[in-house]
């Protein structure tokens, strides 16, 4: 594999485009919004390449010379650990930044723009995890080098959803025609706003299933019907189990309750065992984007429809392929 690289800062004036099919180069990805049915099909190639070359040769120098800053404000542990396992896979270097920015100059007081201006100084890229909103759009404002959204706050966390569509795509051969439930935290789960906006390109049913208080909001479910999306909203696993292909459950996120008393109330809402699992289609999957609470049940693990790790596995392949695109175009 070689790698066509032009000027380091030839992309500027492309930063904040859609991103059309092998259009990825010097892009910022802040928001699945970037993305078409041609771009997200050419990724998944892409991916699937990465896949059957680690399975084949463990590594390559595809991406050498190369720096990736890893700048979390929030823990992480699927997400830091496959960018940094991406990008060593593809020959580059680590700034990781992903214990607790209070070790960096963060807990000096140092803004997030100054943060940035810092990293970029060393590195070719900045993946970027944030509690507010926003955040990336705000980081990819002031960068010279593209940011890559790793969640921002309750906002959007693109990549996980590009990994959730792909192991959707990989496990049951397709997305058209498939009835997708959400289970859980659907209020402040990042992961479910993006997939579903991702979703919302296809011919699918969404059934929303959550405790009131953590609906989907309601801007985001009408968005989902105008582009004429079924969308079905009920608060029980055991109404959607039997007719559904895809299971997305979510933890109920502590964190994010300014109310710990409400959080007490829903945390445990739900547990799928493999009691619920026998109503469920014999080729239909699990997924969950992880860390899991008690909502799924130890014993579901060894269901052979349980594609959470799978699902995690995905990750890796996915970043593989965005970093590749974005710092230099690849090429057999």
């Amino acid at each position: 594999m070689g790698i066509d690289r032009p000027g380091k800062f030839d992309f500027i004036a492309l930063k904040g485009d859609p991103i059309q099919a092998s259009n990825f180069y010097g892009q910022d990805i802040l928001s699945v919004s970037q993305f078409t049915r041609e771009s997200l099909a050419y990724i998944f190639s892409v991916a699937e390449e990465m896949r059957e070359m680690v399975q084949g040769m463990g590594a390559t120098d595809l991406l050498r010379g190369y720096v990736l800053a890893c700048l979390f404000y929030e823990p992480s542990t699927r997400t830091s650990s496959s960018f940094i396992a991406a990008m060593e896979r593809l020959g580059g270097g680590v700034i990781p930044i992903t214990q607790g920015v209070q070790y960096s100059s963060v807990s000096k007081g140092e803004s997030l723009p100054d943060t940035i201006r810092t990293l970029e100084q060393y590195a070719d890229a900045i993946v970027l995890r944030h509690p507010q909103v926003g955040a990336a759009k705000v980081a990819a404002d002031y960068a010279h080098v593209p940011i890559i959204n790793a969640g921002d706050g309750t906002g959007e966390h693109p990549t996980q959803a590009l990994l959730d569509l792909f192991t959707i795509r990989e496990e049951l051969g397709k997305i058209d025609g498939l009835r997708v439930a959400m289970v859980g935290d659907l209020k402040y789960g990042r992961t479910v706003h993006s997939l579903t906006r991702l979703l919302s390109m296809y011919d699918v049913e969404i059934f929303l299933v959550s405790p009131e208080i953590l609906r989907l909001p309601l801007d985001q479910a009408n968005d989902l019907r105008d582009k004429g999306i079924r969308v079905r909203e009920t608060y029980h696993v055991a109404d959607v189990i039997s007719t559904v292909d895809v299971l997305y459950v979510t933890r109920v996120q502590k964190e994010r309750f300014a109310d710990l008393s409400q959080y007490e109330e829903v945390r445990d809402f739900y547990e799928i065992t493999p009691d619920l699992m026998k109503q469920a289609k014999e080729r239909m999957i699990i997924m969950h984007p992880l860390p899991r609470v008690g909502e799924i049940h130890y014993a579901v693990d060894d269901d052979p429809r349980a594609a959470y790790f799978r699902q995690m596995r995905n990750g890796m392949y996915i970043r593989m392929a965005l970093l590749a695109e974005v710092l230099g175009k690849a090429r057999q």
